[in-house]
């Protein structure tokens, strides 16, 4: 899974706290209010929707539907795609279950100043926000003094630790460095006494995600050794492979976290299975699925542990069965997909608890994961339990299905 950042740009994300000025007046949002036809079927026919401006959903006494705005920058041409994905999952989460919600989707661009002015101006005409989608987005609204309605951002602000959100924002983003401190908490139940040796790729995100797992590990007062491998043409230095064995040699009890690619990791693992290394556990995050379509059939990962969606990896699994598959996306776009739905069901419960003038404390068996929210009294909390999976057969299956 990679991250969702905007493009480079000229102006710094306006300053924290201290009253900022109010956004100019923006001209008024790119808005979307049509129903997308169900992702991988050419000849959908969408439902017919009224021409007001808004999907409709009244509730059961015809009072309007709780209004929320999805704001993607599908103004974005580097972002397009993605947001269009999240888009998708979350209009057939909404085809699903829509009695009672109005959703309209709402465009923006990259520009920081554009996504400030476009979400004072969603919060004026919708009950709750759902958006932004990248990271420089997030952290902008996130600094500002706008977010006065819910909204559920769909990633994480930069210095997460750091940042304390208004107590009307959630994060629901994906995040590798979750999936990394997950994995090291599964590795260290799983494997008592080992040492850690953190590999990772030059691949930014990949050092945040071994920098996770190593700084976890240390947390549960367990020893870890990084090393950042070679990549030349998307193979492994074999100098450096060598040296990884004769230092894996040495030691009584060792694990692997391989923060890499799914062909990076194969290579990786031919090089520790040879003899005199045996099985040495290797564990990863969902970097390590690349998906049914690029996945390749043969024995070299069978074994390897790695944390994914349920959507990617639980196809069989009643929440993710009811949902249309999208066709042609890469993994990482279906993720996204999936990242959709859960966050529809997400804004979908916090609405109905918000009409009940309640605040929100529930859990969700997701297409991301199990969630766990609460919303509403104080600061907002949010957690993702991913599903743990094992490699068998060069498919990775969920880990209780993988067991002989």
């Amino acid at each position: 899974m990679t991250s969702i950042t905007s493009p480079p740009q000229q102006a710094a994300p306006p300053a924290a706290r201290p009253a900022p000025e109010r956004p100019p007046e923006p001209p008024p949002p790119a808005v979307e209010t049509f129903a997308v036809p169900m992702p991988g079927t050419e000849n959908g026919t969408p439902a017919a929707l009224p021409d007001n401006g808004a999907q409709a959903a009244a509730g059961a006494d015809g009072a309007p539907g709780y209004r929320i705005g999805l704001m993607l920058p599908l103004r974005s041409e580097p972002l397009r795609v993605a947001a269009e994905a999240v888009r998708d999952g979350f209009m057939a989460a909404w085809e699903r279950d829509r009695a009672g919600i109005a959703v309209t989707v709402i465009e923006t661009g990259d520009a920081t100043q554009d996504v400030l002015a476009v979400y004072a101006a969603t919060l004026e005409q919708q009950d709750m926000v759902v958006g932004p989608l990248a990271r420089s987005a997030v952290t902008a609204v996130a600094a500002s003094p706008l977010v006065l309605k819910p909204t559920i951002a769909l990633n994480h602000p930069d210095g997460r630790g750091e940042t304390t959100l208004p107590a009307q924002m959630m994060v629901i983003g994906l995040s590798i460095e979750d999936e990394a401190r997950q994995a090291a908490s599964w590795a260290a139940r799983e494997q008592p006494g080992a040492i850690a040796y953190v590999l990772s790729n030059p691949a930014q995100y990949q050092r945040r995600s071994a920098s996770a797992f190593a700084a976890q590990w240390q947390r549960l007062g367990r020893a870890a050794k990084t090393a950042d491998l070679t990549v030349l043409n998307g193979y492994l230095n074999d100098a450096e492979l060598v040296q990884l064995r004769a230092r894996l040699q040495a030691e009584p009890s060792a694990v692997v976290f391989a923060a890499l690619d799914t062909d990076q990791a194969r290579q990786l693992r031919v090089a520790l299975q040879a003899p005199p290394l045996g099985d040495i556990p290797v564990y990863g995050t969902s970097s390590l699925n690349p998906g049914k379509a690029r996945q390749l059939p043969g024995p070299e990962l069978d074994g390897v542990r790695l944390l994914d969606l349920p959507w990617q990896i639980q196809r069989d699994h009643p929440a993710v069965m009811v949902y249309p598959q999208p066709l042609g996306k890469d993994a990482d776009m279906e993720r996204l997909y999936a990242l959709g739905i859960d966050a529809f069901r997400v804004a979908h419960e916090i609405a109905r608890n918000a009409q009940r003038k309640q605040q929100a404390d529930f859990q969700l068996d997701g297409v991301t994961g199990q969630l766990k929210v609460h919303f509403g009294n104080g600061p907002a909390a949010f957690e993702r339990r991913m599903l743990p999976a094992v490699y068998k057969n060069g498919v990775p299956l969920p880990a209780a299905a993988a067991q002989p």
